[in-house]
């Protein structure tokens, strides 16, 4: 008979959650799980919050994965009752576009809306969406194995011994001195640190992108999970910020999470409003100063050019880089035809190809080797 059939039924969900935080990465110990149990025991916990506090002080997540911790404990214990109190604390990490000129105008519904992926429409459709069986791919296992080493990376203010460098090492220089009664045979060195950085994936979750969300979503938790520093939002009608649901480790938990958050898949299209919104929200903008920022969108956009235009100037003052991955770019000779693109195309870096998740791991890798212009 298995360990688990021998459980009593009521320990059973405790145990099933210990084995979700180690399925997420925490490091859980058998007699940290035998302590957890004892506690609630001892307890006799009247409501969740007694659970929860009995879980922080014996199975001692790390105060950096706090949040982490309290989104599993909430999927595993209260499950719909989580996803309602996400979506009741939209305001914080939801931005919703202001709604212009739409008169008397119904809403298209999202299975009629866009269907074949080539239009694109302003209206809102609040929608709900199911991710399929989830594969990984060659792309996803190369950006996996090599973004570590090729992403970018920028100069840390902390330094390090080094054969050459452009600053004295004075410190290792006269210990050494000592060794050869104070004279100085050998100059120490020392560079700048290499640090990881920033990176900020804006992806077009719109109808016209219907057909390549779930690919780009799977690419995001895979570049969360591979790098830190990242961060990741949504836009179609409203802007939302997704990186915490793409933290999990777990794809599938990760990104059901954010199908829970994200509210207005395969919707209108407001790229403007939404870049504008996001540069509007202090605590949002700081992500791109410094950043490599790759937008991920056809640039199908139903509001005035000028507004796209705008915010995407201001994006790129405080990007170290900024890329715009189209899927209309097939070709390295491709031209954008639509107003928007070509609106945009002097405030951006790069205008390549994103139409499959071979070319925009490609292009994210290759980020390491290039400059800002």
């Amino acid at each position: 008979m298995s360990a688990e059939l021998q459980l009593p039924r009521a320990a059973r969900i405790f145990v099933s959650f210990v084995a979700l935080l180690r399925a997420n990465g925490f490091a859980v110990a058998p007699e940290q799980t035998a302590a957890f149990l004892g506690a609630i025991a001892l307890l006799g916990p009247r409501d969740l919050d007694d659970i929860r506090q009995s879980g922080l002080a014996t199975l001692a997540p790390p105060p950096e994965r706090r949040v982490t911790f309290d989104r599993l404990f909430d999927l595993h214990f209260r499950g719909s009752e989580a996803i309602e109190h996400a979506e009741d604390g939209e305001d914080d990490e939801t931005v919703r576009l202001q709604e212009e000129g739409r008169g008397d105008e119904d809403p298209l519904l999202s299975d009629d809306a866009n269907e074949s992926g080539l239009g694109a429409t302003r209206t809102e459709a609040l929608v709900e969406r199911r991710f399929a069986q989830l594969s990984t791919t060659d792309a996803l296992r190369r950006l996996a194995r090599e973004a570590p080493r090729r992403l970018p990376r920028r100069r840390g203010h902390r330094r390090l011994r080094a054969r050459r460098g452009p600053f004295a090492d004075l410190r290792r220089t006269l210990r050494d001195s000592v060794r050869s009664d104070g004279e100085i045979l050998r100059l120490g060195h020392m560079k700048r640190r290499q640090r990881p950085r920033k990176m900020l994936l804006l992806i077009d979750v719109s109808g016209s992108m219907k057909s390549r969300t779930e690919e780009n979503m799977k690419l995001a938790h895979a570049l969360v999970q591979a790098a830190p520093n990242v961060e990741v939002f949504t836009f179609g009608t409203r802007l939302t910020r997704v990186t915490p649901a793409l933290r999990l480790k777990r794809r599938e938990q990760a990104l059901n999470a954010a199908a829970h958050l994200v509210s207005d898949w395969d919707g209108g299209t407001r790229i403007g409003d939404a870049l504008q919104a996001f540069l509007a929200v202090p605590r949002f903008g700081g992500y791109a100063r410094g950043a490599a920022v790759v937008i991920v969108s056809d640039g199908l956009e139903r509001g005035e050019p000028g507004a796209l235009r705008d915010a995407v100037a201001k994006l790129s003052r405080r990007a170290w880089r900024l890329s715009w991955l189209t899927p209309l770019a097939t070709s390295p000779a491709f031209r954008p035809q639509t107003e928007a693109l070509v609106a945009i195309e002097r405030f951006v870096d790069d205008l390549v190809d994103g139409g499959s998740s071979a070319s925009i791991v490609a292009h994210i890798l290759a980020l390491g080797r290039r400059r800002a212009a």
